[in-house]
């Protein structure tokens, strides 16, 4: 039989189980943190020299079962994008040095328009060229957001080796922040998304971007709630 003191002592922990769970759940406290603070660059390394725009931020503020790889691969079908051909992919990784200590780190995966089909609507994203975009978590030791920085692009037919287009960088992130906005669903889950732009942590021009394009310098914030 258990004394009293056993007994107050295992109420009291019990009464705070609910509360511990709620810190674990809990959304982080900060919506990004910019890499160049932390040695990082909002560049992807296209492995030339040159970088690709990481034009789209999922806040860490989002709801936090959307930023992992099943959340945000789940998210991305909400909005027109899916996962490549039958699992395929084409050529090397980018790595993406997000300043939160874990250094260059390759793209967690990357997603593509999916033309309606979320099953094989890739594969002609893949042939014809369309939008697509790169994902990496920002969830290092030292800045630990858990934010989902993206890089993202219109690109060229298979037939142009997926070449972007012109103005590819600024017209991808224009048109996957439209296809975000607003109320989306995807396998049971209904997503909120709201938007802001951001200037400052991109330059200006096509100095140091692949195949040089020109980029307007917009980084848009997407806040996600799951409802």
């Amino acid at each position: 039989m258990l004394s009293s003191f056993a007994v107050f002592a295992l109420a009291g922990a019990l009464s705070a189980f609910p509360a511990a769970l709620a810190i674990v759940a809990q959304k982080r406290a900060a919506a990004f943190f910019n890499p160049a603070n932390g040695g990082g660059s909002m560049f992807i390394d296209a492995g030339n020299g040159l970088g690709e725009p990481l034009n789209v931020i999922i806040s860490g503020l989002s709801s936090p079962d959307v930023l992992n790889e099943d959340g945000i691969i789940n998210y991305a079908k909400a909005i027109g994008f899916s996962t490549e051909c039958f699992g395929i992919h084409l050529g090397n990784p980018f790595a993406a040095n997000l300043g939160d200590g874990h250094g260059p780190v390759n793209q967690t995966v990357e997603l593509r328009q999916d033309f309606g089909d979320s099953s094989v609507g890739t594969c002609l994203e893949s042939l014809i060229g369309g939008n697509h975009f790169r994902v990496y978590f920002q969830n290092g030791p030292s800045a630990d957001s858990g934010a989902a920085f993206l890089g993202v692009s219109k690109e060229k037919p298979a037939t142009d080796n997926h070449d972007i287009v012109p103005d590819g960088y600024d017209i991808g992130r224009d048109a996957l922040v439209a296809s975000a906005m607003g109320t989306t669903n995807f396998n049971g889950v209904t997503y909120s998304t709201t938007a802001q732009n951001i200037t400052g942590l991109l330059p200006v021009g096509s100095a140091g971007v692949n195949h040089g394009i020109a980029i307007d310098g917009i980084v848009t914030l997407l806040t996600v709630t799951i409802q």
